[in-house]
């Protein structure tokens, strides 16, 4: 049976230094690579909209994510995985699907919420039999989060954690990290920094998310511990697929391929205009299907060997997840 390593880290008091380590980078906030240099924990505002407290705008079982996070019928387990969602974000992407969490601070003030109600989440998440814990957006709120922990692991917490991120990381960050977060699930999004502050406003994406992927894979490496037909442990590297090739899929995806064919990769086929994409040409439509199986034939010219495919859906305007859409591959 497989034991989420931070029950160790709680257990010698390591993970309390951690947190009060990561809580002691908000004085002067160094979070994520922006590194605002405001007091976040005197309630002190950054660039991601957010103060001290933790903007959580939903929490529940969830089924749009990978066969071997939700669960399945073949592994007699559909649980589902138990996200918690942070409002806010350290990116402003134009094409956000959830914008209206992401971008909208000035409402999402009334979800903040205490540490302690974040590890009381946590554990209901778990009470409601969710196959992990999934931290969505969770880049700046890292010392809540693991503040939370703490908490929650002496409260009998002890099923994976699930790192959901932008992969706009700090490094540093990341090795506080390394024996808490069970499964990294980056989306790496850009591999041109001119398109990274276009349509995310955020500079050099390129160089601080592939920083993040190495040290991610530092921790982790490419193999998944699987249970039972779930996830345990492990690094699944996620991919949009944006219209005109504005992702840049095949150095993503070399980049990759270079660092170990073995890593699994879930290419998402998912993308539609929505928020400011409306209004930009090129990214007013759906991609189309000779975008999307060209990205898929890269995986074979790169000798990716392992990973999940989002199928391919001419009219895919509003299914913006997973659920019985999506496949393994193993080559």
């Amino acid at each position: 049976m497989y034991k989420p390593g931070y029950i160790e880290l709680a257990e010698s008091g390591e993970l309390a230094l951690r947190a009060e380590t990561l809580r002691s980078m908000l004085t002067s906030c160094r979070i994520c690579p922006k590194d605002c240099d405001v007091n976040r924990i005197e309630n002190k505002i950054a660039a991601c909209y957010s103060g001290y407290l933790p903007v959580v705008s939903s929490y529940c079982i969830h089924y749009g994510e990978e066969p071997i996070l939700v669960g399945s019928k073949e592994s007699g387990n559909e649980n589902g995985v138990g996200n918690i969602f942070f409002g806010n974000c350290n990116l402003r992407c134009v094409y956000c699907q959830n914008y209206e969490i992401s971008q909208n601070h000035k409402s999402e003030i009334k979800n903040e919420i205490s540490i302690q109600r974040l590890a009381e989440m946590m554990i209901e998440l778990q009470e409601k039999k969710a196959n992990a814990i999934g931290f969505v957006s969770p880049t700046h709120f890292v010392p809540q989060i693991v503040m939370a922990l703490d908490i929650a692991v002496k409260n009998g917490l002890n099923i994976p954690l699930v790192y959901n991120t932008n992969t706009y990381d700090s490094v540093e960050v990341l090795k506080l990290l390394e024996g808490i977060i069970d499964i990294y699930l980056p989306d790496l999004k850009y591999s041109d920094d001119e398109n990274g502050y276009k349509y995310s406003k955020i500079k050099n994406y390129v160089l601080h998310s592939r920083n993040s992927i190495r040290e991610m894979y530092r921790q982790i490496g490419s193999r998944l511990i699987i249970e039972n037909g779930l996830l345990r442990r492990g690094l699944l590297i996620r991919h949009l697929i944006l219209p005109n090739d504005l992702a840049g899929s095949k150095e993503t995806l070399k980049f990759i391929s270079d660092l170990d064919n073995n890593i699994n990769v879930s290419i998402m086929s998912q993308y539609y205009p929505t928020h400011k994409a409306l209004s930009i040409d090129l990214l007013s439509r759906n991609i189309k299907e000779k975008e999307y199986e060209k990205v898929i034939d890269l995986l074979d010219e790169l000798d990716l060997e392992n990973g999940f495919l989002q199928e391919f859906e001419s009219e895919n305007y509003y299914r913006p997840d997973f659920k019985d859409r999506v496949e393994p591959f193993k080559r």
